[in-house]
C-alpha cells in the first residue's frame, strides 16, 4: 500500500523513496547482557497502532530518521531527526 512520508529534510514524498529501518527500540549498553543484546536485535513488538519507527530517505537526502506511524491505516502522525545521547 502506498502512502506518503514526511522526510525532516525533504518535504512529503511517496514511500517508495524510503527504505524500512523496523521498529524503534533504545540500544543495549555495549556491556549488555546476550539476552539484552539478542532481544534488541530479534524481537519486535509488532503492534497493530501507533508505532515508532526509522525510516532511511534513500532517494532524497540519504538520512535516517523516525516517524510515528499508525501501523493499521499507514498514517504517519509525525516525523523527526533522532535524539542524540
Amino acid at each position: 500500500m502506498a502512502f506518503l512520508l514526511d522526510c525532516p529534510n525533504c518535504g512529503e514524498r511517496s514511500v517508495d523513496e524510503f527504505r524500512f529501518g523496523g521498529e524503534f527500540m533504545a540500544r543495549p549498553a555495549p556491556d549488555a547482557s546476550n539476552e539484552a543484546w539478542t532481544g534488541y536485535f530479534y524481537a519486535r513488538r509488532n503492534v497493530a497502532g501507533v508505532q515508532r519507527e526509522w525510516w532511511y530517505h534513500k532517494f532524497g537526502c540519504r538520512k535516517w530518521f523516525e516517524a510515528l506511524r499508525d501501523t493499521v491505516t499507514n498514517e504517519v502522525q509525525q516525523t523527526s531527526w533522532p535524539k542524540k545521547a
